[in-house]
């Protein structure tokens, strides 16, 4: 819609030596990449793609430390970012180990329309992030034919619908009942 603000979106992914790709997370408008890199003074261990038109505020390292060590109040901020971000990916750990991939995949979902999702006029709820089979995939640690059946089981259950790399929460209580 004209004059609606978008939210800028970026994919957190990093290359595999196998050639695979793990995506790390999904970063939105405000928030800091890199910041690991900057505070370790060592290189980038993630690629940075964008999902959509944004404006990039690029920040040397030393910049960056020097701001943090002169603002305590910024220090504080970044750690619960980074705490935010440790906890998100000991949730994906957790689900690995005691969830079918269906499950994962509703959590991700769930998740993700939670953090960047936002209320359609219809009642459903718009994930927020254009994502691939692929990309979900590799976010649950699993083949993208076994994330393929998983949503469609959701479909066919009524609990998401799709349109092209979008998917749509409608029944969000049911999504996250899903065992």
């Amino acid at each position: 819609m004209p004059g609606q603000r978008r939210t800028a979106c970026v994919k957190v992914t990093a290359y595999l030596e196998s050639g695979g790709a793990a995506m790390l997370g999904i970063r939105v408008s405000g928030d800091v990449v890199g910041e690991l890199a900057a505070l370790r003074r060592q290189p980038r261990a993630a690629m940075v793609t964008t999902c959509s038109p944004l404006l990039v505020h690029v920040i040397r390292a030393h910049v960056f430390t020097d701001f943090l060590d002169r603002h305590p109040a910024a220090w504080n901020a970044l750690a619960r970012m980074i705490a935010d971000r440790l906890d998100w990916a000991n949730r994906r750990r957790c689900d690995f180990a005691q969830f079918s991939v269906p499950v994962r995949v509703a959590n991700v979902l769930l998740e993700i329309a939670g953090r960047h999702g936002a209320d359609r006029v219809d009642g459903r709820r718009d994930l927020g992030v254009d994502l691939t089979h692929a990309e979900i995939a590799n976010l649950v640690g699993a083949k993208k034919d076994a994330v393929f059946k998983a949503i469609r089981r959701f479909k066919d259950l009524e609990l998401i619908a799709l349109g092209h790399r979008r998917k749509i929460v409608i029944d969000p209580v049911g999504l996250a009942e899903f065992r």
